[in-house]
């Protein structure tokens, strides 16, 4: 069993609180993590700018080659986590016994967080639309009009309450060190792999330890800590965290992402051609994301889009994790599949919306101790269905019949839409609007993300502020 202590300023940290990261199905300990309480995590806070002093004292290029080096050691290292060495496969195979993930989708998340540290050069420079790193870090410079600019930090370190469910948002807070800042993070519950992996391969990389905290705990004082002492924080959540946190903006919420396929007028009697398109966007890395479209809409044919959506995604079985075709995890906290389930059947009874996988076979799949839910498509007759716009932890998607003029009325926030359209005006509405996020023109899957753009969100913008300064000849 591995002995995860948690992470203080680089030092190790032994607790007398211990909790257990068990098997999802087995039930058999794999980790026993050392916890903290609030008061340390406050206490901390206050040395956040030694971490951003050490990382200071590295010149920008240094920390991209360094991060560059990390990136190829978390894809192929064997690196040293808690007590134990941790190959590649080791990593993976861990990570699906904790989260019940299948082995494919954690291997595929492996090279989602590598390519972000191999390319770090190439994504800072998008991100910040081709400004030096040495400007950031010094705090001044002048751009290639010969204009003196000025940055701001907000923070001396970047605090994190990370998720169990998808390893491939830790894309978001990679950046960070290469900006000479800190990581205060606490890691999943069920997947501390992911950070302890990011820090381990960082550090034998030559990044000073002392640049980050990894503090481990089920209590909601940890995360309401973190948030609390750091400038800048990001937090994972559903639907309450993002009201509870709007309008803050020291806090970047990342919550549901209500991601959508939408058809215009001049291209949705070609449906047909998309139909493995729309698959793949509810259906990749198991419906987990939230890249992933839990809606579609169209102003006709949905019937039709519905049930062929429904012959591909609904004959999909549960497979065992270590199978290299399993596409669906499990459930592992007791009851919630049901639960989901439930609520699912309750909306499926609505006037107008029908369950269109109901003939491939039962949806919830009991394994206990968990459970599994196979893929759903829901049919709704009209725009005006309170549930058109639900999103899930599987694959569900609710296929929507919509006039094209009503669609973004009826869309709501999106954090992607693969607009299938020609129609330059229908475009330039998808363009103008501040519903969507990130804006797919033309037939791209929702989970298909360019590394080299914003999102979720820009880090540059978050992490700093732009701010007159003159300097004197």
């Amino acid at each position: 069993m591995i002995e995860l202590k948690s992470i203080r300023w680089g030092e190790p940290y032994e607790s007398l609180e211990v909790d257990e990261v068990k098997h999802f199905y087995t039930g058999e300990p794999v980790a026993r993590v050392h916890c903290v309480g609030g008061g340390i995590i406050q206490r901390d806070g206050k040395k956040a700018k030694n971490a951003r002093r050490a990382l200071q004292a590295i010149p920008p290029a240094q920390l991209v080659n360094r991060l560059k080096k990390a990136g190829e050691l978390f894809e192929s290292g064997t690196l040293t986590i808690g007590d134990t060495k941790q190959s590649p496969q080791d990593f993976v195979r861990t990570q699906s016994a904790t989260t019940g993930m299948p082995i494919a989708m954690c291997q595929a998340n492996v090279g989602k967080n590598a390519f972000v540290m191999k390319n770090i050069d190439r994504i800072l420079d998008c991100l910040t639309r081709g400004l030096s790193l040495d400007i950031l870090a010094r705090g001044y410079g002048e751009e290639n009009r010969g204009v003196t600019v000025s940055y701001q930090a907000e923070c001396d370190a970047l605090g994190a309450v990370l998720p169990s469910n998808s390893p491939g948002v830790h894309t978001l807070w990679l950046p960070v060190i290469a900006l000479q800042m800190g990581l205060v993070l606490k890691p999943g519950s069920s997947e501390p792999w992911t950070p302890y992996r990011v820090f381990a391969a960082m550090t034998e990389a030559g990044i000073p330890p002392e640049a980050f905290c990894l503090y481990n705990g089920a209590g909601a004082d940890i995360g309401g800590a973190i948030l609390s002492s750091c400038r800048r924080a990001m937090i994972f959540g559903g639907p309450q965290t993002v009201a509870q946190y709007a309008g803050n903006e020291k806090v970047q919420v990342h919550g549901p992402g209500y991601s959508k396929v939408i058809f215009g007028d001049d291209c949705v009697d070609d449906w047909e051609k998309y139909v493995d398109l729309m698959a793949d966007s509810v259906y990749r890395n198991g419906g987990r994301s939230c890249l992933n479209a839990s809606s579609i809409y169209a102003s006709r044919h949905t019937k039709a889009i519905a049930e062929a959506i429904a012959a591909k995604l609904g004959p999909i079985e549960v497979l065992p994790p270590d199978d290299p075709q399993a596409g669906l995890a499990a459930f592992t906290i007791q009851g919630a599949a049901k639960s989901i389930w439930g609520s699912i059947e309750n909306d499926a009874k609505a006037p107008g919306v029908t369950h269109v996988t109901e003939q491939y076979g039962d949806r919830l799949v009991e394994r206990p101790p968990v459970a599994y839910l196979r893929p759903v498509v829901l049919h709704h007759a009209s725009h005006e269905s309170e549930t058109r716009n639900k999103e899930q932890m599987f694959p569900m998607v609710n296929v929507v019949e919509c006039p094209q003029d009503k669609m973004l009325a009826a869309m709501g926030p999106t954090l992607i839409c693969s607009a299938i359209t020609n129609d330059e005006s229908f475009r330039r509405e998808l363009i103008n609007s501040i519903d969507i996020d990130r804006l797919n023109l033309g037939p791209i899957p929702t989970p298909q993300v360019d590394w080299l753009q914003p999102h979720e969100g820009n880090l540059i913008e978050f992490l700093y502020r732009s701010r007159a300064l003159q300097v004197a000849n």
